[in-house]
């Protein structure tokens, strides 16, 4: 009984040293889960000089770097990126990030979660819009040719009579057992 109070009385100890150290640590936690103050957008660009430096900051050249317009929507001297999935991204490039095709310190799209591969692919298309509508157009057209062809001129399966044992269940289906039962072919030769 003694040695299970000395068990519960060490247990509660570390138990009660794990929580200080929690509340402790709790204020360096919540900083490193957040986003800096450095890679937050920062006021529009209005000078070449401030344009440079928000091109360093999101590790751009300056002819590359364009903001969004200063609009009052917010975005700040973030650039504004191509709209382009990364679905058109090279698979054989090794990326830093391989799921989401992107480099390790490479501005992220304002519409990041839209452009992702499981969602909008802005690919070019292989074939040509008029190519694809007149395909769909020929194959609908087609069959709905064929459909009109299969009513004028129906086709079925051909069909025998049912045949049934003890010639067609003659006693069965009510017929006198005295007379002579008919005989009943159900082909022909």
């Amino acid at each position: 009984m003694a040695l299970r109070g000395c068990w519960l009385r060490f247990l509660s100890r570390d138990v009660r040293k794990g929580l200080q150290l929690a509340r402790s640590s709790d204020k360096y936690v919540r900083a490193a889960s957040s986003i800096s103050k450095d890679m937050l957008p920062g006021p529009h660009p209005r000078t070449p000089e401030e344009r440079a430096q928000a091109a360093k900051k999101y590790n751009m050249r300056v002819e590359d770097y364009e903001p969004y317009p200063d609009d009052g929507m917010g975005f700040g001297d973030y650039p504004k990126l191509p709209d382009r999935s990364q679905q058109e991204r090279d698979p054989w490039y090794t990326w830093d990030e391989p799921d989401l095709r992107r480099n390790w310190g490479e501005p992220m799209h304002w519409d990041f979660d839209m452009y992702i591969r499981n969602r909008v692919d802005t690919s070019p298309n292989p074939v040509d819009w008029n190519t694809m509508v007149k395909t769909l157009g020929g194959f609908v057209g087609f069959m709905l040719f064929m459909f009109f062809l299969g009513e004028l001129f129906p086709s079925y399966q051909p069909v025998a009579p049912k045949q049934y044992p003890y010639n067609n269940l003659y006693l069965e289906n009510g017929g006198e057992p005295d007379k002579e039962v008919p005989e009943v072919k159900n082909y022909k030769i």
